[in-house]
């Protein structure tokens, strides 16, 4: 790697893959070049600098995955200067804090959203205006880019209040995205497909730092519900996804396998195959038969089909993943694993390395992460990928950052005796009930989902209480292929309760009639559940459950 800046990474991938496709869209309607890419982002960094950006500012963008992206965030960073993103979802009011908050003058924006950025800016220019600002020949002075200069700052999602600017220096993005080389290994000619929210730092991270560094080719995905599409297109190298969207694949391969026996008994072999691994004991030789028949027949031909038959490993995170879906896709041969990252730490911090992945953990440190356990259990970190600090809140980057250096996360986990981390919840948001027990959340609201593809969303009600419920959202696109929607889902929770323990069951339940979107009341925009909003939103509902 050797470049200690993103900048610099940037000048040196260009200087060794000029002629490379550096970003393009699916029809190549756009299919820039690395050195395509840097005439453009020079050009543009001219036009920031006659605004007056000058190293040290911010600038805002409201930019959707598209190449114009790249050439907006890139001419920033090369002025020194540092680019955030918005939330394309996002409400006014909170359009309006971010952008006080980091200190913007400048913002580029979809034309939509100009009107309600101009008010607070000095400078907005549309996607459609940036061509006119370019400055043909400029040369930007990239190598007084400093590694500790604020590289990006990531608002996260505000779950319990407003959101917090996390501040990230080139030099912790570049130990990030070295932690996650050493642990992936990206081949020569990697691609990945940009379609997460560019404020997310998973996007960031996975499909803009990464491909810089190391120049992969991106292909950009306008619409993250196209993303099904865009798989066999690109047949991506490396890809990461929540776990909704892994739920949603498997449960879309299932529906075309109905029906077909020898499919599913080549299906229920590989899953077998799978636990037997898993365990650490060896296949029989009939079920090493029924493997290499199911490649043939079944399990090559599917990965094509939704486009990881080259992936060297996908990854899953931000949320628990039902153990059934990963054991899916390893039956099949996609070797999905979980991993555990925070804005906080570039999205970097434990993965499971491709060679042993161990189901249901989220791995092993990532190279250059220490991990360890407070007395509570809390999960704490310590790396050059943890951020310097939250911007103008020194209180609360005090509390989060301890005088060694530890990071205090917030998740509460298990480290077993191999060093594989199990992210057990949020701190906050375990379940006490009224007996004492403590229980997670999210785990049960996995455990829901993972059920059946029907249930979309669920919300899991019992701290202090007798017993557990939940709020439960259909999946509008599977809602559409069932009758009897109440008896689906009732048969849903009961096989949900066979899985988990009593105190952790489902008594109740209510089946809501609106879907739940991301950036709306009830996720955030990555999908995170708004858990006191929920309660205050749906509180009837709740109490009647309780009656």
């Amino acid at each position: 790697m050797g470049a200690p800046t993103i900048a610099e990474a940037f000048r040196l991938t260009v200087e060794d893959n000029a002629d490379r496709i550096a970003v393009r869209t699916k029809d190549d309607e756009i299919a820039w070049t690395w050195a395509e890419l840097q005439d453009r982002v020079d050009a543009f960094a001219g036009g920031l600098q006659a605004l007056g950006v000058t190293r040290g500012d911010t600038v805002a963008l409201m930019v959707s995955n598209r190449p114009e992206f790249m050439v907006a965030d890139l001419a920033t960073t090369m002025l020194g200067a540092t680019p955030f993103s918005i939330y394309l979802t996002s409400a006014p009011d909170q359009i309006a804090y971010v952008i006080k908050d980091a200190g913007a003058r400048v913002a580029i924006v979809e034309a939509p959203f100009k009107a309600a950025v101009a008010p607070l800016v000095e400078y907005v220019i549309t996607v459609e205006e940036m061509a006119g600002h370019a400055v043909p020949g400029f040369q930007p002075d990239w190598r007084a880019v400093r590694p500790d200069d604020i590289l990006t700052i990531i608002y996260t999602s505000g779950t319990t209040g407003p959101p917090k600017g996390v501040q990230l220096t080139h030099a912790n993005e570049m130990a990030a995205v070295d932690a996650v080389e050493k642990r992936v290994g990206f081949p020569d000619g990697s691609r990945v497909i940009s379609w997460l929210p560019s404020a997310h730092v998973a996007e960031r991270t996975a499909h803009h730092y990464l491909p810089i560094v190391y120049g992969m080719t991106i292909t950009t995905c306008p619409d993250p519900r196209r993303i099904g599409e865009f798989l066999p297109a690109v047949k991506p190298t490396w890809f990461f996804a929540v776990p909704r969207v892994w739920e949603k694949l498997k449960a879309g391969v299932e529906a075309k396998l109905a029906g077909n026996e020898d499919a599913q008994k080549l299906l229920a072999a590989g899953k077998q195959a799978v636990e037997l691994q898993q365990a650490g004991q060896p296949l029989p030789e009939a079920l090493q038969g029924a493997m290499a028949v199911g490649e043939q027949k079944l399990f090559g031909p599917l990965r094509a089909a939704i486009g990881l038959d080259e992936a060297k490993l996908v990854n899953v995170g931000a949320a628990p993943t039902p153990r059934e879906v990963l054991v899916f896709f390893h039956a099949i041969g996609v070797p999905l694993a979980e991993i555990w990252g925070m804005s906080e730490t570039c999205g970097a911090g434990a993965s499971n390395p491709e060679e042993r992945i161990k189901i249901g953990t989220v791995g092993l440190p990532s190279p250059g992460v220490e991990l360890k356990l407070a007395e509570d259990g809390e999960l704490l970190a310590r790396s050059k990928v943890v951020m310097v600090g939250y911007r103008n809140l020194p209180d609360q980057t005090a509390e989060a950052l301890d005088d060694e250096g530890w990071l205090h996360t917030g998740d509460v986990a298990t480290i077993d005796e191999d060093g594989y981390v199990t992210i057990i919840d949020r701190k906050k948001e375990l379940i006490i009930n009224a007996a004492g027990k403590n229980m997670s959340p999210a785990n049960i609201e996995a455990a829901l989902k993972g059920s059946s593809p029907l249930i979309g969303q669920a919300c899991v009600v019992g701290d202090g209480r007798p017993y557990n419920v939940a709020l439960l959202v259909l999946d509008p696109d599977f809602a559409q292929t069932v009758d009897d929607h109440e008896g689906a889902v009732a048969a849903a929770v009961e096989a949900a309760n066979s899985t988990l323990s009593r105190p952790e069951q489902i008594k109740r339940w209510t089946l809501l009639s609106d879907d739940w979107l991301p950036g709306g009341d009830e996720l955030t925009p990555t999908m995170k559940l708004k858990r006191r909003p929920i309660m205050e939103k749906f509180a009837s509902d709740i109490e009647a459950m309780f009656r």
